[in-house]
């Protein structure tokens, strides 16, 4: 029995990364975060228009800080155990559909191709169109060096929640059981959409995101910081990326957040960071790295290419640990 576990623990795994990287999440097909996302909206909805008072919106805030990943997590375990009671291969599919929902590299790669086609044909108000959909600066004006910026940046913040931090807790909890390594990966899906969604610091989600945002830094950092030691060993200049993260990323306001851009900058040879415009707000971010390289196209793809080598790696040492889990059977 332990043998079979491990087995279908493994394959579960690589089935779910075969399937992102693959298939993806497909435009209109039936996705948990666009429920999670339906979720946050009408309990906001709801909060807003109960009460106005700043010390009931951060106590609601924990509750949806808490509330949403148990949920989400709980629903995703027993949907994974209850398919396993009916039969060992409708788990290993449940599970394997579930858990790729998690992993976000593929809809990176898109993203950024999105963006990249268009620039690659001269069409710079498509280009900024198309990067409008993923992020949340203002792109009317932005010239080509800033939109190439920018899906640099997109790419190398979101893989750490949006690719790595997913795997880390899908591999840690497969280690246990498949149906606690989906609930984990769930949960922080659950989590990191929070975040992305109501964790700002401004108006109005100061007081309803603030647990959210503060849960997601706290999770996220372990992940992170195995990403950022990931991408320096992938460079083949450790010592001097990490130099550079330890030099640059501690300025950033987010915990992590620097510390991924500021690695793939240092890896790449570029520099990330500068001003951009929110809503007509000029804000000043720190400068991630050196300017050795101009970012281009293809150190963009260089960065999308590093993302894959280390989800790899990860899926490697995460197989490994797997069998070493069940020394006398696998």
């Amino acid at each position: 029995m332990p043998a079979l576990w491990c087995n279908r623990s493994a394959l579960i795994v690589i089935l779910a990364s075969l399937v992102d990287f693959t298939v993806g999440d497909p435009w209109g097909w039936p996705h948990p975060v666009r429920m999670m996302g339906w979720g946050i909206c009408s309990y906001q909805r709801m909060i807003f228009r109960v009460t106005k008072s700043s010390l009931w919106q951060r106590v609601s805030g924990v509750g949806l800080g808490l509330g949403l990943p148990l949920l989400s997590g709980t629903i995703a375990t027993s949907i994974t155990f209850w398919s396993g009671r009916l039969h060992p291969g409708l788990e290993v599919a449940v599970a394997t559909v579930m858990m790729a929902s998690c992993f976000a590299g593929r809809s990176l790669r898109q993203a950024a191709e999105d963006v990249l086609c268009p620039l690659s044909q001269g069409d710079l108000d498509q280009a900024r169109q198309r990067l409008r959909l993923y992020v949340g600066r203002d792109t009317d004006t932005l010239s080509e060096t800033d939109v190439l910026r920018a899906v640099m940046e997109t790419i190398s913040e979101n893989a750490t929640d949006g690719v790595f931090a997913p795997l880390f807790y899908a591999l840690v909890g497969t280690a246990i059981a498949p149906v606690i390594g989906v609930g984990l990966a769930m949960a922080y899906k659950a989590l990191s959409t929070l975040d992305s969604m109501i964790g700002y610091r401004t108006a109005p989600y100061r007081d309803l995101g603030w647990f959210s945002a503060r849960c997601e830094d706290v999770v996220t950092w372990v992940p992170c910081r195995l990403t950022v030691l990931t991408i320096a060993l992938l460079s083949r200049r450790p010592l001097h990326v990490w130099r550079l993260c330890c030099r640059d990323a501690p300025q950033d306001p987010s915990p992590n957040a620097g510390w991924s851009e500021c690695a793939y900058a240092a890896a790449l040879g570029i520099q990330l960071g500068g001003l951009n415009t929110y809503r007509g707000v000029i804000k000043a971010k720190p400068l991630l790295a050196e300017p050795i390289h101009p970012i281009t196209p293809r150190l963009i793809r260089g960065g999308l290419q590093l993302t894959r080598w280390a989800f790899l790696l990860w899926l490697l040492l995460g197989i490994v640990v797997l069998g070493l889990r069940y020394p006398l059977h696998c």
